[in-house]
């Protein structure tokens, strides 16, 4: 009996601790994202700091692809415990695919922008095609989300707290995090040779 009840212990803080990680790696892309938005009305003279945000955007957001694509593949794969938890609301799941695309042809046009270098004129109109689209759609899905992310994002974080709010896994869940994020310095640091001619 006692075994039992621990295997339905770590289903459940599987499922659990897939949408911590999910939470939590929103959380860090709002703060990066808005610093992001920030640039874009001085894009002349903050075109730098808009291409480094931006390409250390691309891990956080990766992850933030991976967890919700692993929901998705557990959901619609018939995992007992994920068919349990239910699938976020109807909206939010026909919004998905399309947040999904503009998310990849955003970062995949200004990647390639920043390779190709300037003038890029075809790659810069898809990528500001692709932003607008994808900040329509962003907007609808972080509003969908906006209320469960304090729940989701802060747990792993507290040293104390009751004990539903402690979950195994919650050091792995914060490397991730902090993995992605050095990911992107890293990936940043990379590309300040590639965005020279840029500036």
């Amino acid at each position: 009996m006692r075994t039992v009840y621990r295997s339905v212990q770590k289903v459940q803080a599987g499922v659990a601790g897939n949408s911590r990680l999910t939470g939590g790696t929103a959380v860090i892309l709002l703060v990066l994202l808005a610093a992001e938005g920030a640039t874009i009305p001085f894009i002349g003279s903050l075109l730098k700091p808009h291409i480094l945000i931006g390409m250390l955007l691309i891990p956080p957001v990766a992850l933030k692809l991976g967890s919700t694509g692993y929901r998705f593949v557990r959901y619609y794969g018939g995992k007992p415990s994920y068919v349990r938890k239910g699938p976020p609301p109807l909206i939010l799941r026909l919004l998905a695919p399309g947040v999904v695309l503009t998310t990849v042809a955003l970062f995949g046009t200004g990647v390639a922008a920043l390779l190709v270098g300037p003038p890029s004129n075809t790659l810069l109109l898809a990528h500001k095609a692709s932003f607008i689209a994808w900040v329509a759609l962003m907007t609808l899905h972080v509003l969908g989300h906006l209320l469960e992310l304090p729940r989701l994002a802060t747990p792993d974080w507290r040293r104390h707290g009751a004990r539903e709010a402690r979950l195994a896994g919650a050091g792995t869940r914060i490397a991730l995090l902090g993995a992605s994020l050095l990911a992107g310095v890293a990936l940043a640091a990379i590309s300040v040779s590639a965005a020279g001619p840029w500036l």
